[in-house]
């Protein structure tokens, strides 16, 4: 199977769908490729339509946004200016001398492969949850603060009956509040950063009201559903033999450090924790586009430094749906013009340019408040596991940086085998970086995802992927 389209989309979350959106009103064919069987991204999750939910909206505090992009999805697509290709798991994008090749694997299975064809490529591939490991964070019952949302908006279940809500973010609040109005008891909202800290960052963050009150109006919903939060907590260990029994918490002090005497053991049977997100950066990675650290760099028009590559969204930094909207509408635009061989003109994005000025700000104050715990590092025990695809233990990592002398990720790769397993040290990277004290650097992988032997035999020799150089 092959599609030829002007701009291929990858993510059809918001910031695909605000670019494929705006470039396919300006006259732009567009292939929006996803790995999800509906479009919506994480933040937009729709429950299966096997499910037949009564009342989705329920599940969103921005339906009609969702409504406003999903009504011009369908219109587009009955006008055949979009294609969406469902169940599209991307696993590299080659670039050739004019063009883009889109090598994806189909279905559940991913057994089978398919390429998508296009004169440029917008990558809004979005971001990942970050994991910080503590004994115990393998236990059946522990599962990522995403995880647990996308049970509840996609699959309609609760991840269990009494959970405990915990890490750092402005993420666990949604998640808390959706858990709870959806008859889960949240026997805890465990939040390591301090509220003096986020009162302290109030100029910046007073520019967005909007945001100021929707975080007003989910500490109500907590209020309301009656949920303990301990702010400048952290969990210490989950307990259990076959599956989670209870966790452990404790406060922190003023430099974030575990407060003695101060533990306490909540009885549960489901933690839900996460420390912010990450980017997902592989796609980028492999047509050799720069990095700002982990994000992928961009200018105004949010083009990389590859010709003919745009990024929108997570990937060019966490910043939330509305941010992503912003950049995935200048985006769409911005491609719309340049395949038209024509300049942009700023002024018709100037909305969306104060949107993203204004929301880059905000994140980026909220970034310095909802920072993980210093030193969680050093207290995790040596038989913690950190690399759960290989085993590695936190004790593993540790030798390989004081004894064996790895000052680097890769290195510490080498040595320990952390980041060698089915997510190739996508969960892993950032614990392995806080044990040894290296920077976290990205991977540059030739694939973004394992791809079958068979998949990979059956491409034409000139279309075999390699592995990138930098431009």
């Amino acid at each position: 199977m092959t599609e030829r389209a002007h701009l291929a989309v990858v993510g059809a979350g918001p910031a695909g769908l605000a670019g494929a959106l705006a470039a396919a009103a300006r006259g732009v064919r567009v292939t929006l490729i996803d790995a999800a069987g509906q479009a919506g991204g994480q933040f937009y999750r729709q429950p299966a339509p096997a499910l037949n939910a009564r009342r989705p909206e329920t599940l969103h505090h921005q339906w009609r946004t969702w409504q406003r992009l999903s009504d011009g999805l369908a219109r587009h697509i009955a006008a055949g200016r979009i294609t969406h290709l469902t169940d599209h798991h991307v696993w590299c994008v080659r670039r050739e001398s004019d063009s883009f090749t889109v090598h994806a694997l189909l279905g559940p299975a991913q057994e089978e492969g398919g390429t998508v064809r296009a004169d440029a490529v917008l990558l809004a591939t979005g971001g990942y949850e970050r994991v910080l490991p503590f004994p115990g964070w393998t236990l059946p019952g522990v599962v990522t603060a995403g995880g647990a949302q996308a049970m509840l908006k996609g699959g309609l279940v609760l991840p269990g009956r009494r959970v405990v809500v915990a890490g750092t973010g402005p993420l666990l609040l949604p998640v808390a509040t959706g858990l709870a109005a959806a008859g889960a008891e949240v026997a805890a909202l465990v939040e390591s950063a301090s509220p003096t800290a986020l009162l302290r960052r109030t100029p910046d963050l007073a520019p967005q009201p909007g945001k100021l009150a929707e975080g007003a109006w989910y500490a109500g919903q907590l209020l309301r559903h009656r949920v303990r939060t301990l702010t400048r907590h952290t969990v210490v260990e989950a307990h259990g033999t076959d599956r989670l029994t209870a966790v452990t918490v404790a406060a922190l002090d003023r430099t974030g450090r575990i407060r003695p005497g101060s533990s306490r053991r909540i009885p549960c049977d489901t933690l839900a924790v996460g420390h912010g997100m990450l980017p997902h950066t592989d796609l980028a990675e492999t047509l050799g586009c720069t990095l700002n650290g982990t994000d992928v760099q961009v200018d105004e028009e949010q083009r990389t430094d590859v010709p003919g590559v745009w990024a929108a969204g997570e990937s060019t930094g966490i910043g939330g749906a509305a941010l992503a909207l912003a950049e995935g509408h200048i985006a769409g635009r911005s491609a719309a013009a340049r395949l038209h061989g024509i300049a942009p003109d700023p002024r018709a994005w100037a909305t969306a340019d104060r949107a993203r000025t204004r929301l880059r700000a905000f994140f980026a104050a909220l970034d310095t408040v909802y920072a993980p715990p210093a030193g969680w590092a050093e207290r995790i025990p040596d038989d913690t596991v950190v690399c759960r695809c290989e085993e590695v233990t936190a004790g593993e990592v540790r030798t390989a940086a004081r004894t064996l002398g790895a000052a680097d990720l890769r290195t510490a790769k080498l040595l320990t085998r952390a980041g060698m397993g089915w997510c190739q040290g996508r969960m892993c990277a950032p614990a392995v970086a806080d044990l040894t004290g290296c920077p976290l650097t990205p991977g540059r992988r030739p694939f973004a995802r394992p791809v079958p032997l068979g998949v990979l035999a059956s491409l034409p020799d000139d279309e075999t992927p390699s592995q990138p150089t930098q431009q």
